[in-house]
Formats: C-alpha cells, sequence, structure tokens
C-alpha cells in the first residue's frame, strides 16, 4: 500500500512537472556552444524546461532580433548588444546581467606551433591566419585590438582570413585552412587546460574586456522557461562550467 501510494504521489508529481514546463528559444554566441549545450541539458533535467539554441554571430542575431526573429532570450558575446536591444525596446528592462567574462587565445591545431610568448606572429612563418569578422563577432574586435597593439597589422593582414562568427573562425583552424588563428578559448580549452593543439591565452591587458551579458528578449515576456533560465544562468552550479571552459566569472 505504501508503495502504491508513493508511486502515485510520484507520478502526479511528474504531470505536475510536465504542465508546467514551456520552452524557451535561445540565441547564443557561438563562442559559447559547448558550456551551453552542457548548461541546457541539466536545465532541462532540473526544471523540466527546455532551452532550444541557436548559435551564431552576436551581429547577426541583433539584425534576427530587429527584424522579427523568434528568440526569446539572447546569450550575447558582448555588452553592447543587449543594452542596445533594450534601449530600443526590444529587450526587457532589468533582465539584463553578464554571466562571463571571455577570453581570446591564439590557436593552432599543431602541438608545439604557438609557444607562450606567440613568437610565431613575429617570425610570419605560415601563410594564413584566421579571425572572426570584427564588424560582427566581439571576438574578431578583440583580436583586432590585440595585433594592433602588439604592432604586427601590417605584417599580418595580408594573411588574415576571415569568418563570419568564431564558430566558422574555428573551423578554419581546426580543419587547418589556416595554420593558426584567434578563437575563444572556450572552443579549444577544458578543465584548466588546452584539450588539443598549442595556443597563446592573449594577455587581457591587450584588447578591451570581452563582457558577455544575457537578456530576456521582449518575445520570452510572460514565458516561465526565459525567466528560469536566466535564473539557472546565476546559479554556483552553471558559474563551476562557465568557468571550466575558461572564462572569467
Amino acid at each position: 500500500m505504501i508503495l502504491q501510494l508513493f508511486k502515485l504521489l510520484t507520478a502526479f508529481s511528474v504531470c505536475i512537472t510536465a504542465a508546467n514546463a514551456a520552452d524557451v528559444t535561445v540565441a547564443v554566441a557561438a563562442n559559447f556552444t559547448a558550456p551551453m549545450q552542457k548548461i541546457a541539458a541539466m536545465f532541462e533535467k532540473d526544471t523540466g524546461h527546455k532551452a532550444l539554441l541557436s548559435f551564431g554571430s552576436t551581429g547577426a542575431f541583433y539584425a534576427q532580433i530587429k527584424n522579427g526573429g523568434p528568440f526569446q532570450l539572447l546569450l550575447s558575446a558582448d555588452d553592447e548588444t543587449p543594452l542596445k536591444l533594450e534601449k530600443e525596446g526590444y529587450a526587457l528592462s532589468g533582465t539584463r546581467f553578464t554571466y562571463a567574462t571571455g577570453r581570446l587565445v591564439l590557436w593552432s591545431r599543431q602541438v608545439g606551433f604557438i609557444d607562450e610568448n606567440a613568437e610565431v606572429l613575429r617570425s610570419g612563418k605560415f601563410q594564413r591566419i584566421a579571425i572572426a569578422n570584427p564588424k560582427l563577432a566581439p571576438y574578431g574586435a578583440a583580436a583586432i585590438e590585440t595585433i594592433n597593439k602588439l604592432g604586427l597589422m601590417h605584417a599580418l593582414q595580408p594573411k588574415f582570413v576571415q569568418g563570419e562568427n568564431i564558430g566558422q573562425t574555428f573551423q578554419f583552424v581546426s580543419t587547418e585552412n589556416a595554420q593558426l588563428g584567434f578563437v575563444a578559448l572556450s572552443q579549444v580549452y577544458a578543465e584548466g587546460k588546452l584539450t588539443q593543439g598549442s595556443g597563446w591565452i592573449v594577455p587581457n591587458n591587450l584588447h578591451s574586456p570581452i563582457q558577455q551579458d544575457a537578456v530576456v528578449l521582449k518575445a520570452g515576456l510572460n514565458n516561465p522557461a526565459a525567466n528560469a533560465l536566466l535564473a539557472f544562468l546565476k546559479s554556483d552550479k552553471v558559474k563551476a562550467i562557465i568557468a571550466s571552459y575558461g572564462y572569467d566569472l
């Protein structure tokens, strides 16, 4: 009798959770792909809500949102775009917060190709270097800023291969269409070390902070899953996942 009652209560609880569950459509900056996939799976398991993820460049998402794109939450690669959307009436005031600060890395798939001082940039012993479109991708803008501070723009610019977002830029380097490139540290880093190849983690003083903000969009108004995911991103266990991919918190 007690076992049957327990089963009934469990089934009832599951039904209530399912009835209250909702979906949230999320535009996610490409650099945050790996951690967000983990976070979304944990979010669904813990809350019953489901995050439907789209990955791409922040600049492209901004244009889509302004043109009626079906997103309810934005996880941006910068802090300017969410603020702009809020001022323009496309995002909900009071929901914006910084979920991570990104790190830039000069990376090659080849082991030993890049040393701890990135001397390869000065030697020029490579054919192509990949960067993300600086007009659309904050990591691309940070790469340009870094190259300028190093005084290497004149030497490196003829070798540029440009990705439309940081995901495409990573593909250029991982397939060795470019021997090296500036990518997000999170794409090649886990549990305190590079997952493959060689790299130089760019010092923070060589570019402006890559402060990444999240915000609930106008379409997410009254969606319980949007608010639940925003709160979930602030939890300690999610912060631990984010930090494990090399982000600063």
